[in-house]
Order: structure tokens, then sequence, then C-alpha cells
């Protein structure tokens, strides 16, 4: 149970950090999902170029986690995407 609020906790900051950087204004629970779906691209990207010793899956941090919400982003924008205010 804690490991699902920490991926809240971290989907938060970096969505809060990443639509800052961004400068777009969208909800709380958008912003959550925003830094939760960025921690899922950062992780992944992790997972490709550094494998966990143990089997298991190891997060992004936030700093990956962050980028990662900056490209959701960024391809939102291209992509003319808009999140309900």
């Amino acid at each position: 149970m804690f490991h699902l609020i920490w991926y809240v906790l971290i989907g938060l900051i970096s969505g809060v950090i990443a639509k800052s950087v961004m400068h777009v204004h969208i909800t709380i629970v958008w912003t959550i999902v925003l830094g939760i779906i960025g921690s899922i691209m950062g992780g992944a990207l992790t997972h490709i170029f550094s494998r966990p010793t143990d089997k298991r899956y190891h997060p992004a941090g936030l700093i990956f986690s962050t980028l990662g919400a900056i490209l959701v982003l960024f391809i939102c924008y291209k992509l003319k995407i808009h999140f309900p205010q």
C-alpha cells in the first residue's frame, strides 16, 4: 500500500515541476496522472539502459519522472491535445 502512495507523491511532484517548466495550467488530478505517466516512461527508459539486479521493477526516480512528464506535455503540445482545466 505504501508504494501506491509513493507513486502518487512522486507523480505529483514531477507533474508540478513539468507543468511549471512547460507553463501549462491543469488540475491537480491531471498533474498526478501526468507525473505517473512520466514516471512510467522514465522507468521504461532507465530499464532499457540499466536492468535491475534483483529482477524487480526499479523506479525511474524524480529526475526521469520529470523528464518523462515534460516529454508527455511536449508531445501533447505538438499534437494539440488539451487537458481539461
